[in-house]
């Protein structure tokens, strides 16, 4: 799924016909650099590809056909189900025969640089007679009566609503769009601002994964080469959430040295963003305005995007900042990341290190003196997947708390779960861990300073306990606790090869915070439902440099 094709990415200022020279740039500068690859360049992108296959991020032949086989299986499911729609909605015979409908992908399998195993995120567009409704009623009924299909749940009151299942083996995540058009030809091109006219905010939602997918791919020069260098940056930040926020950070990467092959794109990558003057966002191209009045990134209207510490601009309209919710800490940790990640390219490609090097795995619970242990229980399995989504969704908040605590200077998530020890709960509970790190701030007296953090918890606690009530998901057994710990207390929650210090310490790559790096919505509403959590107060001595 990596084809070596020239894109026909847009490109601003002149040319020379005839294909001689390359045009002026791509995205909304010039590029840094056009120098095509040296014989060297294309040895180091071979020892790249190499480094990471050991890591499963490529499929093989017979996977990457098994997915294809699915989504036309889907596909050909979709067009019956909108045709039966269709005649029960009395549709003349001539145009049920024309309706139509279609599977989009998009996200990591649409851009290409899916793993091995990975789930395949996908959009349902249908006509403007088939309802939302009945997208959530017939067609989820519809897939309960395949046999290939497993693990079936409708999320339909979420952000963006959708529904979730394995088709003979393969995890999906469908949502649904109905465009203002009387049939969904096989061509349709979603990358049209005019589609969005007249839809409701669900089903723009909904559109906008693939639009962006769409518009990131027509934006960079040379596709194989992004996806290359998308992989490889995914690989290294492996522990993030987010996905969009990185594939346009490569891709603007690509739009300045459009020549490049992916083992010089990767260490131009940590070069850029290594010295990148944040806040001054990242964009693939100029923002439009389709006067199709959405809201939209901008600054200079919306006095809340001015306290946007890293955007990330997303391609296609309605413009927004993917990392709107990056956090302070977040910013810092990843600023740090960015630098070591070019020190070690530097090593690469100089000979003194292989790639293996910038893929070692991270050391984060050696990397603090204090953590804190958040535990999400649930009485059964069902009703423990609902809650770790959601408790997971809302850890930013808890972050924003400790960050505007006095004495804390840096709330590091690793987003990582871990499944709750048996020994700290009880057999019939099924229960997920997640560890903060933290920073304390360097005090100038000696004293031990008693620092409460039970504010900075309730509160986010009672964030937590409003929105599952409000959506109606809170039921008995449900808890959350956050509990203070220290680095030596870890091996309490934790397997003992997690928390050994190494014989041999380096400064490796710590975990970063992916909660933080990808988009998603507050839709905290209503009054608030609270729920005594138990907290330890840590003692923190006035002079701990080992902290940082």
């Amino acid at each position: 799924m990596t084809p070596s094709d020239r894109s026909s990415a847009p490109l601003t200022g002149n040319s020379t016909l005839g294909g001689q020279q390359p045009r002026k740039h791509y995205g909304i500068t010039s590029s840094i650099s056009l120098a095509f690859p040296r014989e060297i360049d294309h040895i180091y992108t071979q020892k790249l590809t190499e480094a990471m296959k050991p890591f499963g991020v490529f499929e093989g032949e017979d996977e990457l056909n098994h997915r294809l086989a699915v989504l036309g299986k889907l596909n050909s499911f979709v067009k019956e189900w909108i045709a039966e729609i269709s005649e029960s909605k009395n549709l003349p015979t001539s145009a049920v025969v024309n309706v139509g409908g279609k599977i989009f992908t998009f996200g990591s399998y649409r851009l290409g640089v899916h793993t091995k195993g990975a789930d395949i995120d996908a959009l349902c567009v249908a006509p403007r007679h088939v309802e939302r409704t009945d997208f959530f009623s017939s067609f989820f009924e519809k897939l309960k009566r395949l046999d290939e299909i497993k693990d079936l749940r409708a999320v339909e009151d979420a952000f963006v609503p959708v529904i979730k299942f394995k088709f003979d083996g393969i995890e999906i995540d469908l949502l649904f769009a109905r465009l203002a058009l009387q049939s969904i030809p096989d061509n349709l091109d979603l990358r049209g601002d005019s589609l969005l006219r007249n839809l409701d905010i669900r089903c723009i939602r909904s559109l906008n994964g693939c639009r962006v997918t769409d518009e990131i791919l027509y934006l960079v020069p040379n596709k194989e080469n992004f996806r290359l260098t998308l992989r490889a940056i995914k690989l290294w930040a492996k522990r993030f959430l987010g996905g969009v926020s990185w594939a346009m950070l490569v891709a603007r990467t690509c739009q300045l040295y459009p020549n490049a092959v992916a083992a010089t794109l990767v260490h131009k990558f940590f070069l850029v963003f290594s010295k990148w003057e944040w806040p001054n966002p990242v964009l693939l191209k100029q923002p439009e305005d389709s006067n199709l009045n959405l809201p939209v990134w901008d600054p200079r209207v919306n006095p809340s995007d001015r306290y946007h510490l890293m955007p990330i601009i997303t391609p296609a309209y309605p413009q927004q900042n993917s990392t709107y919710n990056v956090s302070t800490s977040t910013r810092t940790i990843m600023s740090e990341e960015f630098k070591n990640g070019l020190t070690v390219t530097d090593e690469i490609l100089q000979g003194k290190a292989d790639w293996s090097k910038l893929f070692e795995p991270p050391n984060f619970f050696q990397k603090y003196k204090h953590y804190i242990v958040l535990t999400a229980s649930a009485s059964t399995e069902e009703n423990h997947l609902e809650w770790i989504g959601l408790v997971e969704s809302k850890i930013r908040v808890l972050v924003g708390n400790l960050e505007r605590n006095e004495y804390i200077t840096l709330a590091h998530v690793n987003p990582q779960s871990f499944p709750g020890s048996k020994e700290n709960h009880n057999e019939n509970e099924f229960v997920s861990m997640w560890f903060i790190g933290i920073s304390f701030k360097k005090l100038d007296n000696s004293d031990c300073v008693n620092i409460d953090l039970t504010y900075d918890i309730q509160s986010f606690t009672d964030t937590v306990y409003r929105q599952a009530s409000n959506i109606n998901m809170l039921k008995d057994g449900m808890t959350i606790e956050a509990t203070h710990v220290k680095k030596k207390q870890l091996h309490q929650y934790l397997p003992p090869e997690l928390v050994q210090r190494k014989k041999k310490v380096k400064k490796k790559r710590c975990s970063l915070d992916g909660s933080q790096l990808d988009s998603s919505r507050d839709t905290d509403i209503g009054t608030p439902f609270s729920s005594p959590t138990p907290v330890s107060k840590p003692c923190q001595p006035a002079s701990t440099p080992e902290d940082r």
